[in-house]
């Protein structure tokens, strides 16, 4: 159990912390598009990511997968980029955004799974089975993502329902901030 609580802990700091400015950029970018009213479907969407996630994590624990951390370092960047970036550019259009959002979500995940991989491997090293580390920081993760959704869902609540700021120019607002700080990001971390 106490393994258990180590990887949940780690899951949890993997989004909450201070140092997990772009998980946090990327959960932003993906939830600016919704309402309060559609938690439900940001679950699933937090959710896609989760999964997208752990599934690198493990291929990358299991040495099946590799990619050199410098390249993941400029790829998790550029994925809010992209999120952010979309936003904007279909902002008019919210259905076909929030449909394309599960994709880049689970799709995103992928990449952003590899960002833990290296750390997962040395961690892991020791461990005879991967399943309870694996799962630990997957619940934690996810716990830590469901805090994040709900105080951007209240933040969004409040400006719009109190002080009546239009939808459109909060996803505009929101993605145009994340995609400058994202922007900046990727290219501080450009490989070659």
């Amino acid at each position: 159990m106490s393994d258990f609580l180590l990887y949940l802990n780690l899951g949890w700091e993997h989004i909450i912390s201070l140092d997990a400015l772009d998980h946090q950029l990327f959960v932003l970018a993906l939830v600016a598009v919704y309402s309060y009213n559609d938690w439900k479907k940001i679950l699933v969407l937090v959710t896609a990511f989760t999964i997208g996630h752990s599934v690198t994590l493990a291929l990358s624990v299991f040495n099946l997968l590799k990619v050199p951390s410098n390249w993941v370092e400029f790829l998790i960047p550029l994925t809010i980029a992209i999120t952010a970036l979309d936003n904007i550019l279909m902002r008019n259009n919210q259905k076909s955004l929030m449909k394309m959002n599960y994709y880049l979500a689970l799709f995103f995940g992928l990449i952003h799974g590899m960002g833990f991989a290296n750390t997962a491997r040395m961690m892991l090293a020791k461990e005879q089975s991967i399943f309870v580390p694996l799962l630990g920081f997957n619940i934690g993760l996810e716990l830590g993502q469901i805090v994040v959704v709900f105080a951007i869902l209240i933040i969004l609540f409040i400006l719009l329902n109190i002080f009546k700021v239009n939808k459109k120019d909060w996803i505009m607002f929101i993605s145009s901030g994340v995609f400058a700080l994202a922007l900046q990001m990727t290219l501080e971390r450009i490989p070659f």
